[in-house]
Parts: C-alpha cells; sequence; structure tokens
C-alpha cells in the first residue's frame, strides 16, 4: 500500500496537484475536513462527538480524527493507496497517524514537500482570495498569520518525517503541470 502526506504551506498548491495525484496514481484522497462533513452528515457516532465539539467552537480532538481516518481506512481496504490531506499538522498527529497505520500493517511511503518562497504563498493566496469568495483569504495580513502559525505548528511534521528519512523537498514554484511533474518523478520512484 502507498501512503503519501502531500505536505507545503497554505497557498503552496496542496489541493491542486491533489486532485491531479490521486486521478493519476488511484489513491483515496483522505481529506479530514471531507471526512468530518461525510461523518456528521451521517450521524455516525465518530460524527456526532465531533459535532458537539464543532459546535462550542472548538477543534475536534486528534482521537476523534484518527477514529475517522480509521474508519475511512477500512472502508478501502483494497485501496492502492491514500493520500492524506490537511493531516497531520502537528507533530502530536503524525505520531498518531503512524501508530494507526502501524496497526493496519502500514506506514506513509512518501511525504512531498512542497517549497514556496513567503511572498509567492502570499500572491497565490491573495489572488485566490479574488475568486474563492472567502474574504479572509484576500486579507494579506491574515495570510501571513497563517503563515506564521504553519511555521510554528506544522513545520515540525516535516522534521518528524525527516527524521524517518520519508521527506522528499519539491519545488512548488512554476506551473501546475511543471510542478506536477516534479511531484509524479518523486512518486513513480517509490510507487513501483
Amino acid at each position: 500500500m502507498f501512503n503519501l502526506i502531500l505536505f507545503g504551506p497554505p497557498g503552496s498548491g496542496k489541493g491542486t496537484q491533489s486532485e491531479k495525484i490521486v486521478e493519476k496514481y488511484g489513491l483515496v484522497h483522505l481529506s479530514t475536513g471531507d471526512l468530518l462533513r461525510k461523518e456528521r452528515q451521517m450521524k455516525t457516532p465518530l460524527g456526532i462527538e465531533a459535532q458537539q465539539f464543532i459546535d462550542k467552537g472548538q477543534l475536534v480532538p486528534d482521537e476523534v480524527v484518527i477514529g475517522m481516518i480509521s474508519s475511512a481506512l477500512d472502508a478501502n481496504a483494497e485501496a492502492r493507496g491514500f493520500l492524506f490531506d490537511g493531516f497531520p499538522r502537528t507533530e502530536a498527529q503524525a505520531e498518531a497517524l503512524d501508530k494507526l497505520l502501524e496497526l493496519k500493517k502500514s506506514a506513509i511511503s512518501l511525504v512531498l514537500f512542497l517549497e514556496v518562497n513567503e511572498e509567492e504563498l502570499i500572491s497565490r493566496l491573495i489572488n485566490r482570495g479574488k475568486t474563492s469568495g472567502r474574504s479572509d483569504d484576500a486579507d494579506e495580513n491574515i495570510q501571513r498569520k497563517r503563515q506564521d502559525v504553519y511555521k510554528k505548528e506544522t513545520l515540525p511534521v516535516a522534521a518528524h518525517y525527516s527524521k524517518l528519512k520519508k521527506v522528499v523537498n519539491v519545488d512548488g514554484m512554476g506551473t501546475i503541470d511543471e510542478i506536477f511533474g516534479r511531484l509524479s518523478s518523486q512518486i513513480e520512484k517509490k510507487i513501483r
């Protein structure tokens, strides 16, 4: 089973590239946001539990999210592999994901780290804000704060997987197709 984490700061193109990777390689796209919505809509025990936290304006605890990921892995047991999107966001989540995958006799195969300079990230996000309808996307100050949060909370995930020699840095500058070509060449080295 091939398990991939596409990693990078907000605005690095993870969403765009995830779609292309899933289509080309037949991986199951595991977006924690999508999983949360689905579990809540289906009113599963995990969905109900998550809704209670969301109703209070709190983050859904890692244990609940890991439970949802576990259910999604089980529901797609015949999958070629998974692309993790939006998870893990903290080192604790990375460790919990590693333990879950180990229980399922699997592991993260590769972490592709999209590298984009901060000015380009801010520019991309502000441009996205012009078409996304999300006013927070268009606010440069909010985007700079998001980059700071990413550096403090999420960047340590890359360090965690670097220790395990699973991270490959990929230049995230250029056209969508150029970046996809770079990502594909790294995936093809590992997926065989």
